[in-house]
């Protein structure tokens, strides 16, 4: 059965609206802004998911569908994929929505780390390199790096001001779980980003 198949039985979930306003001032989350390998098992709920995704790479200009994360040439190669108990997804900012990708748990192949089948939620960064029109595969792998860790400082920086724990990962095995995902030659799997509550008592 593939990856697509798989996806057809799941539905699109979505996500309400992201809250734009309050949290942490900007200098005392860069203040807080530090990596976790202790995360609690407890789910996050669906508006902090929203808010989540919205700061990794939402739209904050929708009539022109720019994002939180700047983008060499606008190209916006990075897709955002959520991996949680119930299935992989994909963020769609436009829609502010999880695109079914895989019907089951992927969590454990996210990483090479214990805790990263008991987080709530990985994230990880794919590449589009058919979107990065008009350059060398070597500059596409360095501005397809780039604009991950973009997104990867967006969801520090938003996990601090929500008092969320968080590490990003290049320790992942990128051949299987691409296999898992169902992705293309084309798409490269760039980095993965557990988040989560803190474990208890951190």
């Amino acid at each position: 059965m593939t990856a697509s198949t798989i996806a057809s039985e799941q539905q699109i979930v979505r996500l309400p609206s992201p809250q734009t306003e309050g949290g942490k001032p900007l200098m005392q989350a860069l203040k807080e802004r530090h990596s976790t390998r202790e995360f609690s098992p407890e789910a996050l709920p669906p508006q902090v998911l929203s808010n989540l995704l919205w700061a990794a790479a939402g739209l904050n200009r929708p009539t022109s569908g720019q994002r939180t994360v700047p983008s060499a040439r606008d190209w916006r190669e990075i897709d955002v994929y959520v991996a949680m108990t119930q299935g992989m997804y994909r963020y769609d900012a436009k829609a502010n929505a999880l695109q079914p990708v895989v019907a089951r748990d992927l969590r454990a192949l996210t990483g090479v780390q214990d805790f990263v089948a008991m987080a709530p939620v990985n994230l990880v960064y794919v590449a589009n390199l058919e979107r990065m029109e008009g350059s060398a595969a070597e500059q596409k792998e360095f501005y397809a790096a780039t604009d991950a860790g973009f997104i990867a400082q967006n969801v520090y920086l938003f996990c601090a001001s929500a008092n969320l724990a968080t590490v990003v990962r290049g320790s992942v095995e990128r051949d299987a779980l691409a296999k898992a995902m169902g992705l293309a030659p084309y798409q490269r799997i760039i980095l993965a980003q557990t988040v989560g509550y803190p474990a208890k008592g951190r």
